[in-house]
């Protein structure tokens, strides 16, 4: 495996439709497919205009100009921004990408006047879990749709007033 200083890590906002994003969400929606199979276990609903400029970001981040993975941040209330359609391929993951887009989306969601995060991620991603969890999400009660899937869905949170 490649070192990571060696190679050119890009982060852009990027369109929810164009074809980069787009093979993007699909891979992840196969890998979250296949890791719960549970009848209303998975939640990939994410409109291009909760993303647009004002009201979140969707971002790409490129390994040496090739996607590997994405991001996305939504305001779902005046005070609140939810993280949805974090993705890295598993080829590049333990590189601390998914520690960039968290990073890119947190600051995204300051810019935008949110006062926390909030993420759903599945039981099954302990990887994920880890990350969020480095990063300062701790437990919060299911939320939304989420509430549909308790036995699938985890619901996690980040106060952004903090230090």
């Amino acid at each position: 495996m490649p070192n990571s200083s060696n190679l050119l890590i890009t982060l852009e906002r990027a369109d929810l439709t164009a074809d980069a994003s787009r093979q993007l969400i699909a891979a992840l929606n196969a890998e979250l497919s296949g890791a719960y199979s549970e009848p209303g276990a998975n939640h990939f609903s994410l409109d291009p205009s909760e993303v647009a400029p004002g009201r979140g970001l969707f971002v790409v981040i490129r390994m040496d100009g090739r996607p590997v993975g994405c991001g996305a941040l939504r305001l779902i209330d005046g005070q609140t921004g939810e993280l949805k359609r974090m993705y890295v391929a598993p080829e590049a993951r333990g590189r601390g990408l998914g520690r960039r887009l968290v990073e890119a989306l947190e600051t995204e969601a300051r810019a935008l006047g949110a006062k926390k995060l909030v993420l759903e991620t599945g039981v099954r991603q302990t990887s994920a879990l880890a990350l969020y969890r480095a990063t300062g999400f701790v437990p919060i009660p299911l939320y939304g749709e989420y509430c549909l899937s308790p036995n699938t869905s985890i619901c996690l949170g980040k106060d952004l007033l903090g230090p």
